[in-house]
């Protein structure tokens, strides 16, 4: 089975594609992330993502161009529904692509992550794949999460500190300010 796994990371992908090619599947990456800022952040996981697709031997397809405002202009005056927004652009557009060349499933690497609203991405992988008309493949690999961070790391890809959109940004580091201030 061919599938088009949408790559959030190098990290959150190494473990998810061993699984997958493990299990005999075809896997091709696909890095779509408009919702990451800022470009630097954006470039970094995307080299992460190329670096982590060369050392497990999977083709890895990218996103021509860094499009933010696709992910602002849906999530502005919606903050509370971004993650259900994030998801649901990531996983569209994959869907859409898979759908297009020719693949038989899409999934996400997005899965691997404890701090991911699993349901939530669960439903909207469904929804999608019912539109689109191609398989959404469901894994839970959270339990892998650690193994999967540790290889990245001898892999030597760059690991982030946040989810990669504004708002998970500032979560992060706005209370080590209020802390140091």
């Amino acid at each position: 089975m061919k599938v088009l796994m949408h790559i959030c990371c190098g990290p959150c992908g190494v473990y998810p594609v061993q699984d997958l090619l493990k299990q005999g599947y075809d896997v091709h990456g696909y890095y779509y992330n408009p919702n990451i800022h800022p470009y630097q952040e954006y470039a970094k996981r995307k080299e992460g993502a190329e670096e982590m697709g060369r050392q497990l031997e999977i083709p890895l397809l990218a996103a021509t161009e860094y499009h933010p405002e696709t992910y602002f202009r849906q999530v502005s005056y919606n903050e509370a529904e971004r993650c259900h927004i994030c998801y649901s652009i990531r996983l569209q557009e994959t869907a859409t692509r898979a759908k297009a060349e020719g693949y038989d499933g899409f999934t996400t690497t997005l899965l691997i992550s404890p701090w991911q609203k699993h349901d939530l991405m669960r439903q909207i992988g469904e929804e999608v794949a019912e539109d689109v008309g191609i398989p959404f493949l469901y894994f839970d690999w959270r339990k892998r999460f650690s193994d999967g961070r540790r290889q990245a790391k001898l892999m030597g890809l760059y690991r982030q500190q946040y989810c990669g959109c504004l708002y998970s940004e500032q979560e992060r580091y706005q209370g080590s300010d209020e802390q140091d201030g």
